[in-house]
């Protein structure tokens, strides 16, 4: 088990029905590259597909229109998450990107047929089933995907960096930051 499981997530399973509505949508705007474009569309869904969750904030276009994202799950208990990038994007989203190459190249539609849908169908039966939603492409990436609407606006910073984000004008913390700061 890897050491951020340890510590289980600080979120909630995602609603399934609006986590396999945008993967549906993503999946259909890559399959309609595919079809637009049968020489260089399989390439494009690919690379869609791999950098998707790194777009905006963690979300896809399928995710940003049904509300929900990848975050990066902390390593510790009581951290914060923050939105999954590129890399965490292309590690969790490589068995989906490979679908989609064998989906648009025609000598590979036995390879689609023998291993990319039972490669969705796995990966969905582990949405399905496991406690967080995650599936083996969240484990890769270290990642969760949760309901947008769920967070609190300023939980996650907008930086990939994983620090928390800088308390608002009003809290106590950013009280007693200035009061430090004006002491010293």
């Amino acid at each position: 088990m890897r050491e951020v499981r340890k510590h289980g997530s600080p979120y909630p399973k995602a609603d399934l029905t609006l986590r396999g509505l945008a993967r549906a949508l993503d999946l259909l705007l890559a399959m309609s590259v595919v079809v637009a474009s049968p020489t260089l569309g399989p390439v494009f869904a690919a690379v869609y597909l791999l950098v998707a969750d790194g777009l905006v904030n963690g979300q896809s276009i399928g995710k940003r229109l049904f509300g929900v994202r990848a975050v990066v799950v902390p390593d510790r208990p009581g951290a914060r998450g923050w939105p999954a990038g590129y890399r965490e994007s292309a590690l969790r989203n490589a068995p989906f990107a490979l679908v989609a190459v064998f989906y648009g190249v025609p000598v590979l539609w036995i390879v689609l047929v023998l291993a990319g849908i039972p490669i969705v169908a796995f990966e969905s039966y582990m949405v399905w089933t496991d406690r967080l939603g995650l599936r083996i492409g969240d484990v890769f990436a270290d990642t969760q995907v949760v309901d947008a609407k769920v967070m609190a606006k300023g939980e996650i910073p907008a930086s990939g960096l994983g620090a928390a984000a800088p308390p608002s004008a009003g809290s106590s913390a950013a009280v007693s930051s200035s009061s430090a700061r004006d002491a010293a």
